[in-house]
């Protein structure tokens, strides 16, 4: 898992900012702090984006929590890691086996302070889940 650079570009908060319903004034974008959802954008900027396609039903995306420790404004540029965390298991009648693995994202500025620190979790199913609620 390789490091990245996440521009903060006042055009890119704009566009996130109306996608997401709010109509940021385009006179103040220097100064306007992205929404907090604004950090997941950072995926496009990945080489290695983990959110492509897979097998329907054999990885979920389970959990997802954010601490901020300073606003990220435009005009900052993110270096952006990411390491394994924890690994567990426990198991289900529908889906036998569940496997959990967690990636931790820190999100730094280009001198190292630390502004984002995401905590992801997906689920590995043994089997695929009947969606109706049938079978074993």
């Amino acid at each position: 898992m390789g490091a990245f650079r996440f521009p903060v570009e006042p055009g890119h908060v704009l566009r996130f900012g109306r996608a997401i319903g709010l109509d940021p004034d385009p006179a103040e974008l220097d100064e306007l702090v992205p929404p907090l959802t604004f950090i997941r954008a950072a995926a496009q900027f990945d080489p290695e984006q983990w959110d492509q396609p897979s097998v329907p039903g054999s990885e979920l995306h389970a959990e997802q929590h954010y601490e901020f420790h300073r606003p990220i404004r435009t005009g900052d540029v993110l270096v952006v890691s990411e390491r394994p965390g924890d690994t567990w298991e426990r198991d289900s009648r529908r889906a036998g086996k569940l496997r959990f693995c967690e990636t931790i994202t820190e999100y730094r500025s280009e001198g190292g302070d630390l502004a984002v620190t995401a905590r992801m979790v997906l689920v590995t199913t043994e089997r695929p889940v009947d969606p109706t609620g049938g079978g074993s």
